[in-house]
């Protein structure tokens, strides 16, 4: 017999795939911001737990326990104090020095209630092995791993790229504002190393947005952080509290925030785009050789890429950081070697004196409407599409694109591809404005198009046989590619090889190229028996109207129980 372990909100199961709540996130920030001093001083430690939906604290003694238990907070006991923590911090930057060969991270795990320290094996020395005998003497725990983490290079809107100079890009981080109403954007101090540097708004000296560094005082990318502004001085550039969440729903910033622990962040970024992930270290330093040492930062299990860098973190609506760096390659459950880094965005607020340039909860007005729409090109089975710009009062943060009355693709910018198209058919779209306030405008005057004529895809067989180990409360994701053309057969058939104890624990997604989700199978609930998972299961999917059959087909398959194991071993789809 087993049991789901889940969350409950009202009568909706929470899947290993779903988000914890913004606003249980809100709640565990406000509940300890709202904490008694005298029993904040106890903590060793605080975090949000996704899985519970609720703050955590650790504390060492059961007075401070019971204070906490009786604000209604869940409690840890833990056998190292705050101060035992810091003190041995203390010791390890003490051994730190200007750096260690292989060392390249450092800080506290409150959860494990620790100090950790990571080796990058290939670097080790002597000096190495000498510098982690003496840690391991105070009780720190040493993780070994082979990789190392770098810093990424790479309207004014969030996530947006920019241009230092006639340097690869980076993106913007977040709008801001000085005393006398100058104004600015933040960004990474990796990225506006040189002072007095033109900063620009695309490839190339041209469409310039201003200044990178004034006067060589507005950037820093040594131990007290990796942060800097650009002065936003050319006419026609406009700050925005809007974030460019690459075809997501859109966000408006509302305020600053610190993440904690445990906590779903996300970041806009030129590279990877959006990318959401867990808190799993704050104030904790990054060693990225050469000297560059930085501390205090906090570490999270998105995914990032080079031309990230610079790009504003978020907290639900809240901002709370700027891109720092990473393993630049996205993985699923990363290891501590694999997490991206972000520099908290309120220090950098505080030390340049500025104010974050946010939005209205309560905007209403909608974009104008995308003007001149028009087909740029055809093939079989897409049409490619234009327009005009439409304006906003806070800032357009994409369009959606529709054949007919069907949603067909969602964009940042003027442009899209429509695929999954039968041959010689004409088509009709339209596109519409939204906001950061979710705000959308009229639809465009409609513009026809007619595919090219060509043979319509059908019946064909893409597979993988790489494994994928199958781990509790953990989800395997395997991509197949698939070159097919036109749109997709109806029904698309997966087959799934895998062994697994419990069948019932696992939910099976398949996500189609254009981002579609479609289950396969769900996890009950409840109280169940558990019986094997067959060597081989054949699912059949209804697809989508329009639903192309070329590009990337993921199969996930989220274990939702404890004490069980499996393994995929290899799927295939026919579309």
């Amino acid at each position: 017999m087993s049991v789901m372990a889940v969350i409950q909100t009202g009568s909706a199961i929470a899947q290993p795939d779903d988000p914890p709540s913004v606003s249980a996130q809100d709640q565990a920030h406000q509940r300890f911001k709202a904490m008694p001093q005298s029993l904040r001083g106890q903590l060793a430690g605080h975090w949000f737990d996704a899985e519970a939906g609720a703050l955590t604290v650790a504390v060492t003694t059961d007075e401070a326990a019971a204070q906490a238990t009786a604000l209604g907070i869940a409690v840890t006991k833990v056998q190292r104090s705050q101060v035992e923590l810091d003190r041995q911090l203390a010791e390890v930057r003490k051994l730190v020095g200007d750096g260690v060969p292989g060392v390249y991270s450092w800080g506290v795990d409150v959860r494990d209630n620790q100090v950790d320290v990571t080796v990058n094996t290939t670097r080790k020395t002597q000096a190495t092995e000498r510098f982690v005998a003496e840690v391991r003497k105070l009780g720190v725990n040493v993780v070994e791993t082979r990789s190392q983490q770098r810093q990424q290079a790479g309207i004014v809107q969030t996530g947006s790229p920019w241009w230092p100079g006639s340097e690869s890009n980076c993106s913007v981080g977040f709008s801001a504002i000085d005393a006398n109403g100058g104004k600015h954007f933040l960004t990474a101090g990796h990225c506006t190393n040189n002072a007095d540097q033109a900063a620009y708004g695309q490839s190339g000296q041209q469409n310039r947005i201003g200044t990178s560094n004034v006067g060589g005082t507005r950037s820093v990318n040594a131990r007290e952080g990796d942060m800097g502004v650009v002065a936003v001085t050319e006419a026609g550039w406009n700050l925005s509290a809007a974030v460019n969440t690459w075809g997501e729903p859109a966000i408006t910033v509302t305020g600053s925030a610190e993440a904690m622990v445990g906590d779903r962040v996300c970041h806009s970024g030129n590279t990877s785009k959006w990318q959401c992930g867990e808190v799993k270290y704050t104030h904790k330093a990054v060693d990225y050789g050469g000297g560059l040492i930085i501390e205090d930062l906090t570490w999270t299990t998105a995914c990032s890429l080079g031309g990230d860098s610079g790009g504003g973190w978020l907290l639900g609506d809240k901002a709370v950081g700027l891109h720092d760096g990473g393993p630049s390659q996205c993985v699923q459950n990363p290891a501590d070697d694999e997490l991206s880094i972000f520099q908290p965005v309120n220090e950098a607020l505080q030390k340049w004196s500025l104010t974050l340039v946010t939005g209205d909860r309560d905007d209403t007005e909608a974009p104008s409407v995308p003007g001149n729409p028009r087909a740029t090109a055809t093939t079989s089975s897409s049409v490619a599409l234009a327009w005009d710009a439409s304006t906003d009062n806070v800032g357009v943060t994409g369009y959606e694109v529709y054949n007919g009355e069907g949603l067909a693709a969602t964009v940042a910018g003027t442009n899209a591809t429509v695929t999954g198209l039968k041959p010689d058919t004409e088509y009709s779209f339209t596109v519409l404005a939204k906001d950061a306030a979710g705000n959308r405008s009229k639809h465009s005057d409609a513009v026809t198009a007619r595919t090219a004529p060509g043979s319509p895809g059908g019946g064909r067989k893409f597979s993988s046989d790489t494994d994928f180990p199958i781990r509790d409360f953990q989800v395997a994701v395997s991509p197949v590619r698939s070159t097919a053309t036109g749109s997709a057969t109806n029904p698309v058939q997966v087959r799934v090889d895998a062994t697994h104890t419990c069948l019932e624990d696992l939910n099976v997604t398949l996500v189609a190229p254009s981002g579609r989700w479609y289950p396969l199978m769900r996890t009950p609930g409840g109280f169940y028996d558990c019986t094997p998972f067959p060597a081989a299961k054949t699912f059949t999917v209804v697809p989508a109207a329009g639903e192309g059959a070329g590009g990337q087909w993921t199969l996930r398959i989220g274990d939702n129980g404890p004490g069980d194991t499996g393994v995929l071993s290899g799927w295939s789809l026919v579309v």
